[in-house]
């Protein structure tokens, strides 16, 4: 079964820069698209950003655009969320997911994912 793991959360200050991590087991990250989410108390699941099967094409939406990048190790068999200026309002758990599709990931909300990590916390705070 594909099993899907992230990492890397933790407390920052406003500004500061944080890694997070999503290792595939039981699978080939490059077989997957993979998406990053994240859910604030209170508020809806909300999509970060995804890179799509094959050739890893990255997307992100417009909270991030410009701060958070998304990369694909496939030595590693991880996908990187390297998130930089951080703000209070990125605080939020942050979920690692797969999709099988092989069209853009950006075309799919968090309900057509297959694969879900636990989540991990993210606090910027002062």
């Amino acid at each position: 079964q594909v099993h899907v793991a992230e990492s890397g959360g933790g407390l920052v200050q406003p500004g500061e820069s944080l890694r997070l991590s999503c290792v595939i087991s039981e699978g080939r990250v490059e077989h997957f698209g993979i998406g990053w989410f994240r859910q604030a108390p209170g508020k809806d699941r909300e999509a970060v950003a995804c890179v799509s099967r094959g050739d890893g094409s990255p997307a992100y939406k417009d909270p991030v655009k410009g701060r958070f990048t998304i990369s694909r190790d496939s030595a590693k068999n991880t996908v990187t969320l390297q998130m930089a200026s951080l703000r209070p309002e990125d605080t939020a758990v942050y979920y690692c997911a797969a999709i099988h599709t092989g069209r853009p990931c950006a075309e799919y909300d968090s309900y057509a994912y297959d694969y879900w990590g636990q989540g991990t916390q993210v606090t910027v705070s002062s």
